[in-house]
């Protein structure tokens, strides 16, 4: 399982997801991003971030 947990690039933000394949979870986050901070153009350059921050749930520290 894949996890990306959004404070770890919006400080402050709990919202986190997880999903079994990094497409997937790339998009929830790309449709949080539009929600909840109020992001109208999503740039490569956030995509590769979000990409960046995705990690296996079993590797990720309690």
């Amino acid at each position: 399982m894949r996890l990306f947990e959004c404070g770890t690039l919006v400080p402050g933000c709990e919202w986190h997801t997880r999903a079994d394949e990094d497409a997937e979870v790339i998009r929830r986050s790309v449709e949080h991003m539009r929600q909840a901070h109020g992001e109208t153009i999503i740039r490569e350059t956030m995509v590769e971030n979000i990409k960046a921050r995705i990690r296996d749930e079993n590797n990720v520290e309690a």
